[in-house]
């Protein structure tokens, strides 16, 4: 049992999170929502452990078509960055604001990029394509993801000064038309940079949220430096370019990793875990 603690420990906090909302919003919603979504990734977690490679396929869109498709088509509330800044200019703690506060603010304290490599509906779709190990040296285009967060809370800001009729069909309009723009520019980007994971990179202003908290992370991979061998095998593996063979957090671009263990699986001398 002692290999999927990190599961139940992670389904435990996910189920913190459920019934706090539940009691505090008296809304059945918040226990279902936060239970499936945390019994989803606690499931995946104990099927990589169990050494099952789809795992994280698995939670991606388990977890990134009910965000997606449920949440975002069928309830129509725009679970993008966009939402969470018109649900704050409204003063209502509800729908994006909670679930960025959870994933993408607070949470990666606890399971830093997670969201990333286990969660998150544009890179489900980026990851079918077939350039999952990044081919060259990383571009400095990082800048990027700090204009489109910029843009988009100017966007959403300019529509209330404007004060602009029916704001709940535009920001459904704006998740719909974000998303579709979102997935346009990862794809040509993969496809140029021969790099699925070029969008998250560069473009995706969520990181800018993600990536101060996630230095933080209680939940890392970690490496026995003096078991390395520096083979370099993982540093190719890795598709967030991360520096995996060094244990210190200030290892090279140490906020970017997802925690997708693909390094771990390389290793030849079981140094990382």
């Amino acid at each position: 049992m002692k290999k999927y603690i990190p599961s139940i420990l992670l389904f435990c906090l996910f189920e913190t999170v459920a019934v706090s909302l539940w009691l505090a919003k008296d809304n059945l919603f918040y226990l279902l929502n936060f239970t499936y979504i945390g019994g989803c990734i606690a499931g995946g977690l104990a099927l990589f452990v169990r050494g099952k490679r789809y795992a994280r396929r698995f939670v991606q869109f388990a977890v990134g078509s009910y965000m997606l498709v449920y949440l975002g088509i069928i309830c129509r509330e725009n679970m993008q960055i966009e939402g969470l800044w018109y649900y704050l200019f409204l003063g209502v703690f509800e729908a994006a604001v909670i679930h960025y506060a959870v994933a993408k603010i607070f949470g990666p304290l606890f399971f830093g990029r997670g969201w990333c490599g286990y969660a998150c509906w544009t890179a489900m779709v980026l990851d079918l394509l077939p350039y999952k190990r990044p081919e060259g040296l990383r571009r400095r285009l990082g800048y990027i993801r700090y204009i489109v967060f910029a843009l988009s809370f100017a966007v959403v800001t300019g529509l209330f000064l404007m004060k602009a009729a029916d704001l709940e069909e535009m920001m459904f309009r704006l998740f719909i038309g974000g998303n579709l723009l979102y997935y346009a520019v990862g794809i040509i980007l993969a496809v140029v940079f021969r790099d699925n994971r070029a969008f998250c990179k560069y473009i995706c202003p969520v990181t800018v949220f993600l990536k101060p908290m996630s230095y933080y992370s209680m939940l890392r991979v970690h490496c026995d430096e003096s078991k390395c061998i520096q083979c370099g095998k993982c540093l190719k593996a890795c598709p967030m370019d991360v520096e995996v063979n060094r244990e210190s957090r200030k290892r090279r671009n140490a906020t970017e990793c997802i925690l997708c263990y693909e390094c771990v699986k390389e290793c030849p001398v079981k140094a990382l875990r």
